[in-house]
């Protein structure tokens, strides 16, 4: 007689498919945007990791310091920031996330200086958060998305007219662009690219993120 296999209930079984769907998108998404992975053996030049002017969040003396490198624009970047967002919230204060800009798409470059601009005017995250959200709306796209991001920044309450101006100001362009030189020279090839502490991470699960930041707080 052949033993009885077990069976998963309907919702046992959703939850993996689910958690497989996840780690698949990331993964595809990533490659899409990556070329041949880079291996670090060891921690890279930190001027051209962390930039003074960068969006910080966490304390400047924390011993750990996570890098990424982001688009906006990319999917695989929006795929993982409900990730990072969650280890800012179980891991406050304990260590300091950097944003830096790769951008690759169309809209990236003006999205990434709408997020500046806000960034002027206190909301840099929530921004960054509406704009990852919002990303099928703009994302994608053959013309500039300027209208859609005046309507985020409305959403927001910020002072439309300083927020007009900023983004019209090509210091926010020049910006992105010298992140880029550093991304490139730091051997980013694509995004999301995750450094911590100097070294460059190589994910492969959802999980891998929080991991090693656990293992870099210990």
């Amino acid at each position: 007689m052949q033993p009885q296999r077990a069976k998963l209930s309907p919702v046992a079984l959703m939850g993996i498919i689910g958690a497989v769907v996840v780690i698949a998108t990331i993964a595809a998404l990533t490659l899409a945007n990556r070329a041949t992975p880079v291996a670090a053996t060891a921690a890279l030049d930190s001027s051209r990791l962390v930039r003074a002017d960068s969006p910080v969040y966490g304390p400047a003396d924390a011993k750990v310091t996570l890098v990424e490198f982001l688009d906006p624009e990319c999917e695989a970047c929006r795929a993982i920031h409900p990730i990072v967002n969650d280890l800012k919230t179980k891991y406050p204060e304990r260590f300091q996330l950097v944003v830096r800009y790769m951008p690759l798409h169309g809209n990236s470059v003006l999205a990434a200086s709408a997020a500046e601009a806000a960034g002027e005017q206190g909301r840099y995250w929530e921004y960054l958060d509406v704009l990852y959200r919002a990303q099928s709306e703009w994302g994608e796209q053959q013309t500039p998305q300027r209208t859609r991001f005046l309507e985020y920044a409305r959403v927001l309450n910020l002072d439309l007219a300083v927020f007009e101006k900023s983004l019209d100001d090509p210091k926010h362009a020049a910006k992105v662009e010298r992140d880029r030189a550093d991304g490139v020279a730091s051997g980013v090839k694509g995004t999301p690219t995750f450094f911590l502490n100097g070294k460059l991470l190589e994910l492969k699960a959802t999980g891998d993120l929080e991991a090693a930041l656990k293992m870099a707080l210990e």
